[in-house]
C-alpha cells in the first residue's frame, strides 16, 4: 500500500466528500442518505500484526504504510481489536492482551491501539476499532480464552450437532470456538469489552465482526433449549414445548455439504427456531449500541456482515431492517421465514453497514444465468440491489471487496469493482485486509495492489 503526495492528496479529499443522494439503481427505494465515497481499509491483527509479512508490529513501517495508504486514497481505517483468540490488542481489565504469536511480537510496554490511534488522526483517517464479537478461541491452534478458562469453555463454548446429529463442543470439531449468544454472561463479557474500548481510545466508531452463531448447526445447548422453550411460552403459548423432542423437532437429520453441517430433514418447530435465534441477535444489537453510545454519543456503531442475506438465517442474523418483512414478500420468496421475523432486523440499530460483496462479477448482465436477474447475491450489483432493498437504505452501506482470497482475473478487475462500489454505495467502500495489498504473499494476483486501489478510488 504505497503512493505519493500532492495533488493526489488534495483529490482523496474531494472523493471523500458529499456527493448528494444515491439513486439506488434498482435497490427498491431511493436513498435519502447523503452519499460518500469513503475507502476505509481493514487492519487483520493477525496477519499484519503477527503475521510473517505483517508491517504493523513495526512503528517505522507503520507510518509509512499509513502513509501510503492515505495517499491512495483511503480515509478511513477499521482497527482489529479483539481477535478470534478472544484476546484484546490493548491492555483489557476483561481478556488477556495478545502481545506476540509464532516468534513476532509487539515492542514490551507498547500500546499498539493507542498508537495507531493517534497516528490515524494525525493523517485525518477516521478509524473505527472492530472485535470478533462471539469466537473466544482459535481452534486451529488450540488456545484462547475458551482454552485458558476451563469453567469458561464448559459454560459457554457453542454446542454444535454434527452430520450425524449428535450434540458436541464446537472446540471437538476443529473450529474456531464460538460462544453462545444467548447467554447473559456471554453479553455481559462482550458489553464490557466495547464499554472499555470507547472509554479508553479516542476511536471514531465501533463495528462488530462475527456477531452471530457458527452456523445453523448452533447453538444445541441446554441453555438455549430451554429459553427457546421458554420463547414458545411467551409467544406461543405453546405449553407442551417443554416436552418437546430436542432437537429433533427442530432438525429431524443432517448432511454435509462442502464441509458445512446442514439440515437434511427439518422438524415442526424449525422456523420458530430460525426466529429465536434472530430475536436473541437483535436484542444484543440494542444492548451494544446503548453501550456504545452510553460512553460517547458521537462514537459510531457499526457491523460487517456477509452481502448474502438470502442464507444469513444460518447464522441467526437478520441484517435487514425492522420495516422489511420477508415472511411476505412477493418479490423475492424466503422459504425459511415465519411471521414477525421482520421485526428482528437490525439495520435501525446501526449509523453503517459494512458488507462483504466478495466476488468477481461485478455486474449482472456479464453472466447469463444473472442477465435477467435484478437481486442476485452472489454478484456485487446484485448484492448492493438486494442489500438497499432489504435495508431500505436507512443507514449508509459501504460494500466491500477481499483483496487476498478472491480469484481477480487481473488488477483492472479490482479497479472496476471498486468504481462501480463506489458508484452505488452511500458510505462507500471497505476493502478487506490490508495486508493482501501490500503484501503480494497474502493476494493471488501476487504483486502488490497499491495502483489498482489508486486507480479504482479516481472518480
Amino acid at each position: 500500500m504505497l503512493a505519493l503526495t500532492g495533488t493526489l492528496m488534495e483529490s482523496c479529499k474531494k472523493s471523500s466528500g458529499n456527493n448528494g443522494p444515491v439513486n439506488p439503481g434498482g435497490g427498491g427505494t431511493t436513498d435519502t442518505i447523503t452519499r460518500h465515497r469513503n475507502m476505509a481499509a481493514w487492519i487483520d491483527c493477525r496477519s499484519n500484526v503477527f503475521g510473517p509479512y505483517g508491517r504493523f508490529n513495526d512503528t517505522n513501517l507503520i507510518k509509512l504504510t499509513l502513509d501510503t495508504m492515505r495517499t491512495v486514497g483511503f480515509n478511513e481505517i477499521v482497527l482489529d481489536v479483539k481477535g478470534s483468540a478472544g484476546y484484546t490488542m490493548y491492555p483489557s481489565a476483561y481478556a488477556k492482551s495478545f502481545t506476540s504469536l509464532d516468534g513476532r511480537s509487539l515492542p514490551p510496554n507498547f500500546d499498539y491501539v493507542d498508537f495507531m490511534v493517534r497516528e490515524a488522526h494525525k493523517r485525518s483517517f477516521k478509524i473505527y476499532a472492530s472485535i470478533v464479537t462471539f469466537v473466544e478461541g482459535d481452534g486451529s491452534r488450540g488456545f484462547g480464552t475458551v482454552y485458558d478458562d476451563p469453567a469458561f469453555r464448559s459454560k459457554y463454548e457453542s454446542i454444535v450437532c454434527d452430520e450425524t446429529g449428535k450434540r458436541v463442543p464446537i472446540t471437538s470439531t476443529g473450529k474456531n470456538a464460538f460462544v453462545n449468544p444467548a447467554q447473559p454472561a456471554v453479553q455481559e463479557r462482550i458489553l464490557n469489552i466495547i464499554k472499555e474500548i470507547v472509554q479508553k481510545y479516542n476511536i471514531d466508531g465501533l463495528i462488530l465482526d462475527y456477531a452471530r452463531y457458527t452456523d445453523i448447526c448452533a447453538d444445541f445447548s441446554d441453555f438455549s433449549k430451554n429459553q427457546f422453550i421458554d420463547f414458545l411460552k411467551a409467544n406461543f403459548s405453546d405449553n407442551a414445548a417443554s416436552s418437546m423432542n430436542f432437537p429433533g423437532d427442530i432438525v429431524s437429520s443432517w448432511k454435509t455439504s462442502s464441509g458445512q453441517v446442514l439440515p437434511a430433514t427439518t422438524g415442526k418447530y424449525y422456523n420458530k427456531w430460525l426466529l429465536y435465534r434472530t430475536g436473541v441477535i437483535h436484542d444484543f444489537f440494542k444492548k451494544a449500541r446503548a453501550a456504545v453510545k452510553g460512553v460517547k454519543s458521537n462514537v459510531s456503531f457499526g457491523v460487517y456482515v456477509g452481502a448474502w442475506y438470502t442464507t444469513y438465517y444460518q447464522v441467526g442474523v437478520n441484517w435487514a431492517s425492522e420495516d422489511y418483512d420477508p415472511f411476505n414478500d412477493q418479490t423475492i420468496r424466503f422459504s425459511w421465514a415465519y411471521p414477525g421475523y421482520g421485526k428482528n432486523g437490525y439495520t435501525e440499530q446501526l449509523d453503517h453497514l459494512m458488507t462483504g460483496n466478495y466476488y468477481t462479477q461485478v455486474m449482472l448482465s456479464e453472466n447469463p444465468a444473472t442477465i435477467n436477474d435484478k437481486y442476485n447475491w452472489w454478484c456485487i450489483e446484485g448484492s448492493i440491489n438486494g442489500t438497499q432493498y432489504v435495508t431500505k437504505n436507512k443507514v449508509p452501506l459501504y460494500g466491500s471487496l477481499d483483496m487476498g482470497n478472491t480469484d481477480w482475473a487481473n488488477p483492472g478487475e479490482i479497479s472496476r469493482a471498486m468504481k462501480y462500489i463506489l458508484s452505488r454505495t452511500s458510505g462507500g467502500i471497505m476493502i478487506f485486509d490490508i495486508g493482501h495489498v501490500y503484501a503480494p504473499q497474502y493476494n493471488r494476483l501476487k504483486t502488490p495492489l497499491w495502483d489498482a486501489i489508486k486507480e479504482g478510488a479516481k472518480q
